[in-house]
């Protein structure tokens, strides 16, 4: 077996930054899933991909939404007219900001 490219320090460093409690069994179990994942990306790195266009996405995608077109706005008095307290050309709202 390959000497493993994480260690338990490792393993309590990353467990301490992500304030997770582990116990003994889980820190060597998590240990061997960061082992796995790290020996798969080395495995990654390794493939020729020289001449390999980079993509955002594997597969192409679609888009289900509309496209944008502008639209004329409701006239302003008929939506002031809705307002429980219009001041002048704008709407006045409650303060919410304490001081």
């Amino acid at each position: 077996m390959s000497e493993a490219k994480i260690s338990i320090e490792q393993v309590e460093h990353v467990a301490r930054l992500a304030r997770l409690e582990l116990s003994a069994a889980d820190k060597e179990r998590m240990r061997r899933e960061l082992d796995a994942i790290l020996s798969y990306i080395d495995t990654l790195q390794a493939l020729p991909t020289e001449g390999v266009e980079p993509t955002s996405h594997a597969v192409p995608l679609t888009s289900v939404m509309r496209e944008d077109e502008p639209e004329p706005s409701f006239p302003q008095a008929d939506m002031l007219a809705n307002a429980p307290d219009p001041s002048g050309e704008s709407f006045r709202v409650p303060r919410i900001i304490e001081e």
